[in-house]
């Protein structure tokens, strides 16, 4: 484990479609550089769904924290938590 590596933070994030509303969970221990991807059609699963707006991110010091939070909140109970988290703003934008 290198040390000067591991003291990156690790983001997990969500973005929401502006054209069709949906949102996408991921993360990323770059957040702008993943963000830039997303708008420019560089990752397979959102191609076709841009342009995005980053509407939600955690960061933390541990690769496997943010990944396990990641698949957390892919789950019915986490999609629940992003919702009652972000009620207002979803209301605004639904």
């Amino acid at each position: 484990m290198n040390p000067v590596r591991d003291n990156y933070m690790h983001y997990v994030y969500i973005i929401q479609s502006q054209r069709d509303k949906h949102l996408y969970t991921g993360s990323t221990n770059d957040l702008r550089k993943r963000f830039s991807e997303h708008n420019n059609r560089r990752v397979f699963s959102t191609k076709g769904r841009g342009p995005f707006t980053l509407i939600y991110y955690e960061a933390s010091l541990n690769k496997q924290d943010a990944r396990a939070r990641e698949k957390y909140l892919k789950t019915g109970m986490g999609k629940r938590y992003i919702k009652n988290r972000l009620k207002r703003f979803l209301s605004l934008t639904g």
